[in-house]
């Protein structure tokens, strides 16, 4: 009865202010701002959002009309984030097919690293390609083309006979995965309620980490065929997952947003009524994309520059959010979470655990660890808020990078004892403290924090900015660690973390519970930002006395 009674009192302050004169709040945006976070609130204590309480007093036509919004975007975000599955197995899958791929067509050691690390190299130019293609074709169907590129490259792969061959297949994978993957966590984003959107747009990062479980998987169970044999049948599963998202494309809306900049504002109308509640919600959101699309009188001055042009030369606010992704982006990478997932067999063999069956069932554990931790961030996300977890996450893989160095560095002297167990450890909480934090969040930030007509191009320049950070680190690896040793390796790896929790800390706003025409007055101005956070969070606490 509480919720309610508070809920009630927020309705009438609400209904108070729109008698009094909405229309001047309006100009300075404040009781915009009022309406729109005592919506996500009551969205929250009524059931709109994942997660709320669905019982109380309602209509029971209503109740089942909450459920089924809540299992259509739901739906949507799984169908749509099979694109990610890609880009874990592979990931996880080329951690053991390395071995035998080596042996089988007796490639160098840095062949080797190229294979292994150029992935996400080329990655960049599908994921530049794949945010102006969004703008011009829609995400979804961008999706598709990343798959189709993605199969012919998986395939290339599987039947190659010579480097060189396998070459032109990785580079088509990586193609394929930037195309598809940089619009995945876009268009959730798009299709989200507020209250749910973290959640929801951390769905690309869980399905990357299953993606990496069943790569490891695959090597497990493959790895006792003909070394000639074994290593395509890794790759060629690989295969599956696309054919998957060939289903999902006719089942999944087109983005309400994209549709808005397209003029298609009937079909946006239509996708916004199945995912963000009732008539007058629909429309209130409907006339703030068209706003932010540059409809009406802004049209023609947003269209006179290009949005490359602008986001090469961005305005004050606009720099900010490209600072704030495209460093998230990049700290995601070289903290060497990546490495630690493509040469973990590396790493568990210094740590002296002996033949490649062994080698191979403890990076099924990593995977374990990684797939069951975004899950817990998926949980956390929309309840503890996005910085929080960003603090959680990058302060303990700063403390267990600096583990797996000392570990390491014990065994290097020949020091056993606990440093196995340790080494192993810490490796698999390092991959735990990344999943739980700045692995999905980073997404679901980047996704977020750009206005509509920059969205998809910014997003592209920050996942271009991720693979290019992810190839550095990949393909540097093996050299480097030969040069400083493993142990140093991760020692470097621990103070890029600790700067991390620096950037966070200086650099990063909270979003939790706004919209996305919402966030972009967070970057206005920094101490604004954080206003705005303490305001919505006193509100919240409030209504959940």
């Amino acid at each position: 009865m509480a919720k309610e009674s508070h809920l009630l009192a927020l309705i009438d302050t609400e209904q108070q202010e729109r008698e009094m004169g909405s229309v001047g709040a309006e100009d300075d945006g404040s009781a915009g701002s009022v309406r729109n976070k005592n919506r996500a609130v009551e969205s929250e204590v009524n059931g709109d959002g994942f997660g709320g309480d669905t019982t109380g007093h309602q209509d029971p036509s209503e109740i089942r009309r909450k459920s089924d919004r809540r299992f259509y975007v739901f739906a949507c975000a799984v169908l749509a984030s099979l694109n990610t599955v890609l880009l874990g197995y592979d990931v996880g899958v080329m951690s053991g097919a390395i071995i035998f791929i080596q042996e089988d067509l007796k490639i160098t050691e840095v062949q080797a690293e190229v294979l292994v690390g150029c992935l996400s190299v080329v990655s960049l130019f599908g994921s530049l390609a794949g945010g102006r293609t969004s703008d011009i074709i829609g995400r979804k169907w961008t999706m598709a083309v990343g798959a189709i590129v993605f199969q012919v490259g998986a395939a290339a792969m599987t039947f190659a006979y010579s480097f060189q061959a396998l070459m032109i297949g990785r580079f088509l994978t990586g193609v394929g995965i930037g195309i598809g993957g940089v619009i995945t966590s876009v268009y959730i984003a798009e299709i989200s309620p507020s209250i749910s959107r973290g959640r929801l747009t951390s769905f690309p990062e869980v399905f990357i980490n299953i993606g990496i479980l069943l790569g490891y998987v695959s090597n497990y169970a493959f790895s006792g065929l003909s070394v000639h044999v074994n290593w395509r049948v890794m790759l060629g599963v690989g295969i599956l997952p696309s054919a998957l998202i060939g289903f999902a494309l006719f089942v999944i809306p087109e983005s309400p947003r994209w549709l808005v900049m397209q003029n298609r504002v009937d079909e946006a109308r239509l996708v916004l009524s199945k995912t963000n509640g009732d008539e007058s919600e629909v429309e209130e959101r409907l006339a703030e994309i068209k706003l932010a699309a540059g409809a009406g009188s802004n049209a023609q001055t947003q269209g006179e520059k290009a949005v490359w042009r602008e986001l090469l030369c961005p305005s004050p606010s606009l720099r900010w959010m490209l600072v704030t992704g495209i460093g998230l982006q990049c700290f995601q990478q070289l903290t060497g979470t990546d490495a630690a997932v493509y040469y973990s067999p590396e790493i568990f063999k210094d740590a002296g655990i002996k033949g490649n069956s062994n080698l191979l069932a403890a990076t099924v554990a990593v995977g374990i660890t990684k797939t069951s931790f975004v899950l817990v961030a998926t949980f956390l996300i929309d309840k503890l808020g996005r910085k929080p977890l960003l603090y959680i996450s990058t302060i303990g893989m700063t403390v267990c990078l600096f583990s797996v160095g000392v570990s390491l560095s014990l065994l290097k002297e020949g020091v056993a004892g606990a440093a196995p167990v340790l080494a192993i450890l810490s490796v698999c909480g390092t991959l735990a403290f990344f999943s739980v934090g700045i692995a999905p969040i980073c997404w679901v930030l980047t996704s977020e924090i750009f206005p509509l007509r920059y969205r998809a191009q910014a997003v592209a320049l920050g996942a271009a900015a991720n693979r290019v950070c992810s190839g550095l680190v990949g393909m540097s690896f093996l050299s480097v660690s030969h040069t400083i040793t493993v142990a140093g390796t991760f020692f470097a790896f621990a103070a890029m973390s600790a700067l991390s929790v620096a950037f966070v800390h200086l650099v990063v706003p909270e979003t939790k519970g706004k919209s996305l025409e919402q966030i972009e007055s967070l970057f206005q101005d920094h101490h604004s930002g954080k206003g705005g956070y303490v305001e919505i969070e006193d509100v919240e606490d409030h209504v959940h006395e």
